[in-house]
């Protein structure tokens, strides 16, 4: 099995949505909440040179899950996300930096509720290798964080002094597997 990204196969990669979690947390009053997306589906393109690769992602907002069903439900109104006119969020690069044989900061242009914002994600390439269903599998890891407000997401609830109950910084962790295709 490979274990630096200078030896990923080139070619086309799809998300394997059963092995990826789009996952995030969020600041609320004192303690955090924590979630993620259930349906995920994209494309990674990878190239000889690793920094022409690109990645394309769409994530169906609808799927939130938190762990709690009226939360969800609130998360998916017009207060929030607004599901309704605004289904998806989705990401493609821009571009592509390689810091090692392992890490990566992928720049792409992020899309919620209609907004398009530039991001920056720390990437872990954790490996190619086969699997048991003869095909070959590569794993990543990617970090990045976001303000809410720059998407139009800005629904809040004071509370004592110059407090607010949700916080504007959304931590986001992708965990992901992708499988080339023949």
């Amino acid at each position: 099995m490979s274990t630096t990204a200078t030896a990923v196969t080139p070619g086309t990669w799809t998300i394997d949505p059963t092995h990826t979690e789009v996952g995030f947390t969020v600041r609320h009053l004192m303690g955090k909440v924590r979630g993620k997306f259930e349906t995920v589906e994209g494309t990674l393109v990878t190239a000889e040179d690793v920094t022409a690769s690109t990645v394309s992602v769409t994530v169906d907002l609808s799927s939130i899950n938190t762990g709690t069903a009226d939360r969800d439900n609130h998360l998916r109104s017009g207060d929030f996300f607004d599901v309704e006119s605004h289904p998806q969020m989705t990401f493609v690069t821009t571009g592509v930096v390689q810091k090692s044989d392992t890490d990566f900061a992928i720049a792409g242009d992020l899309t919620i509720r209609g907004t398009t914002k530039p991001v920056e994600l720390a990437v872990e390439f954790l490996g190619e290798g086969k699997d048991p269903w003869g095909g070959t599998r590569v794993g990543i890891e990617a970090t990045g964080v976001i303000s809410r407000k720059d998407f139009g997401i800005t629904f809040n609830i004071p509370v004592e002094g110059e407090k607010v109950m949700i916080g504007d910084k959304i931590t986001l962790q992708i965990s992901a597997e992708a499988v080339l295709q023949a």
